[in-house]
């Protein structure tokens, strides 16, 4: 379920981008008391997602709405099925329209390309990770989407979990201090915070592992070689995760070392929306 209030303040804020002053076109030629009905068509094949987003759409610009859903996010799709139908006011059904589509078009993309990397770690240890590479504004959708498509959704942004990144640690001096100065600020801050580290190379894990006092350490840029070097000397002490350039072809090479985590920039950046569209009945 998508977390409220910023659920319904990212719906609120796309329907103002998109109406504006009035949707002149509805409200030039379409009585305000006319009803009527639509329907979703689906016309490619894929992994369906944003069911929960076009519900909530109808039903903030008409709360008398009937949503019929026939599929449910997550469910495999096929080209000529329907995914829902909705009765409302006309203006309701016209002024939603584009947005349900962007929305549910975006994120069928994108639990599409997620579900093909999920499908390659079956049966392996290693689980997917998205990561803050996302569209401003339409992040909570898009980790929702890799969700939907059985991707884990990492830090949500810069609040909710510490990473200290390679300009971090160059900025604080190291990785003993940015690790000793984030420890400390958390404790006087109170923050349960968890911290990962990003590392470049095996000498970087051996100070993460002598200074201690995190959770995870990123392997940035390891080759599954080194990974497997560096969960030897990690020795399940901490959680792992490997980043960098990873893709559908190297995908199972980085399973096979075991780490516990990939993060994929990719499932959302590279996505490409799938095929839908919303037509009266």
């Amino acid at each position: 379920m998508l977390q409220e209030p910023a659920f319904t303040d990212l719906i609120r804020s796309a329907l103002a981008e998109d109406i504006g002053n009035g949707d002149h076109s509805t409200l030039a030629c379409i009585p305000a008391d006319a009803r009527g009905g639509a329907r979703l068509k689906i016309k490619e094949d894929g992994i369906l997602a944003g069911m929960e987003v076009a519900e909530a759409i109808f039903h903030r610009l008409d709360a008398s709405s009937v949503f019929k859903p026939f599929k449910k996010d997550g469910d495999s799709m096929k080209a000529g099925e329907v995914a829902f139908e909705v009765e409302a006011s006309i203006h309701t059904l016209l002024m939603g329209e584009r947005l349900v589509l962007n929305c549910m078009q975006r994120m069928s993309g994108i639990a599409t390309l997620t579900r093909q990397y999920v499908n390659i770690l079956q049966g392996y240890h290693t689980r997917l990770l998205d990561t803050r590479k996302t569209t401003p504004n339409f992040r909570l959708l898009e980790k929702e989407a890799v969700r939907i498509g059985g991707g884990v959704n990492h830090r949500m942004g810069l609040y909710d979990m510490v990473m200290l990144k390679d300009n971090h640690i160059d900025f604080a001096g190291g990785i003993t201090e940015a690790v000793t100065k984030t420890v400390a600020y958390l404790h006087r801050k109170q923050l349960p915070l968890q911290i990962e580290v990003e590392t470049r190379n095996l000498e970087d894990v051996k100070e993460v592992l002598a200074v201690g006092q995190v959770h995870r350490i990123m392997l940035d840029n390891f080759s599954p070689a080194q990974i497997s070097e560096a969960l030897a000397l990690i020795d399940g002490r901490y959680e792992t995760e490997a980043s960098g350039g990873i893709n559908l072809s190297t995908l199972e090479d980085y399973a096979r070392t075991g780490v516990d985590y990939v993060s994929v920039g990719a499932v959302i950046h590279h996505a490409v929306s799938l095929d839908l569209s919303l037509k009266a009945i």
